[in-house]
């Protein structure tokens, strides 16, 4: 029903019941509070939680477990994650901001390498809980690297030996917690199957209890603070790392060209209806022209199927359908070059 525009025959009816300055005011903050939409807790916990540990040791896998939704990439090389990413899991209790680092590491050969470690390390500034991630079966170098990184501050850390299903037989667990007992004043120890999602509930339990009491950090309906670009670009080396495996070594990239949303509308040339689409264009840029043809694959195959199985990936994450085109092309000493780094949002 359209409203007709009051005019000066119209005037209005004074003894209609209006809303008071202060009524107004009280509608406005009441519609834009924190708890609006959402029943939360009377003591509602938030804060920022780091997860940490050596690379490969499944942070990103416990994160994307914790939250039910995959948000940071894996697989199975080592220093996969190459920047902090945030993702978030709120219930109506508590609010936790969880920051997925690269993983720290002793060899920093390249500028890369080296930036990586930085981003890990600064993830432990202004948390409210470190979550520190290991194997079940074993110590290595990295994990003291880390150990010691952490004994430098005066963080609350909670041990999560992680891949606890592995192992046959359970008390061989136990002197790896009685050792670790010794080397650091954990304030909890967790063992959990990240990539099976056991005793997560238990994790989630223990987050909470060392959070401090504070308002929503965040939406409670966000899971990150990442743009849809960042997520876009990393879904796609994600299936370039899974795709070629060892062939293709730790040297590629990928930058987001263009990234364009169109609205459902009728086609002006043919009048039938067309459903919400976003186009991207990326570009994967590998060191060396050997790479490129590894990542193009025998007649374009593989190339071909990376764009299949991370259009498939966006379309999930997104909500909407995607158009994904794809570029491969060589930038010589990329992982290396401080200049090449910023532009490539490292």
């Amino acid at each position: 029903m359209a409203v007709q525009p009051e005019t000066a025959n119209d005037a209005p009816d004074n003894s209609a019941q209006t809303l008071s300055t202060t009524d107004n005011d009280d509608a406005i903050d009441s519609f834009f509070s924190a708890d609006s939409n959402h029943d939360v807790a009377e003591n509602f916990k938030a804060g920022y939680v780091a997860i940490v540990g050596r690379p490969n040791v499944g942070k990103s896998t416990l994160m994307n477990h914790l939250l039910g939704q995959k948000l940071s990439i894996t697989s199975r090389k080592p220093q996969t994650t190459r920047h902090r990413i945030h993702g978030i899991l709120s219930t109506n209790e508590m609010q936790a901001v969880f920051v997925d680092t690269p993983g720290i590491h002793h060899n920093e050969v390249r500028a890369i390498n080296e930036r990586m470690n930085k981003a890990a390390l600064s993830a432990l500034v202004d948390v409210d809980l470190v979550l520190f991630v290991v194997d079940s079966d074993q110590w290595r170098e990295d994990d003291l690297l880390t150990l010691q990184k952490l004994g430098e501050t005066d963080l609350t850390v909670v041990l999560i030996i992680n891949k606890a299903d592995t192992l046959k037989d359970k008390g061989v667990m136990l002197p790896l917690i009685e050792t670790f007992n010794e080397s650091f004043d954990f304030a909890d120890i967790v063992p959990v199957s990240a990539l099976k999602s056991q005793n997560l509930d238990r994790l989630q339990e223990v987050i909470a209890s060392h959070l401090p009491v504070a308002d929503p950090i965040y939406d409670l309906e966000q899971i990150t603070d990442r743009s849809e670009r960042f997520l876009a670009s990393e879904i796609i080396r994600e299936k370039i790392m899974r795709s070629a495996g060892d062939e293709v070594p730790y040297d590629l990239t990928v930058q987001i060209d263009g990234f364009k949303d169109e609205a459902a509308h009728k086609d002006p040339k043919t009048g039938r209806p067309r459903k919400a689409m976003t186009f991207i264009d990326a570009t994967i840029f590998v060191e060396r022209s050997g790479q490129k043809v590894i990542v193009i694959g025998e007649k374009g195959q593989r190339i071909k199927q990376v764009g299949i199985d991370a259009r498939k990936d966006m379309e999930l994450l997104f909500g909407k359908k995607v158009m994904l085109t794809l570029w491969v092309k060589v930038k010589r000493g990329w992982s290396d070059d401080e200049r090449a780094l910023n532009s490539l949002g490292y």
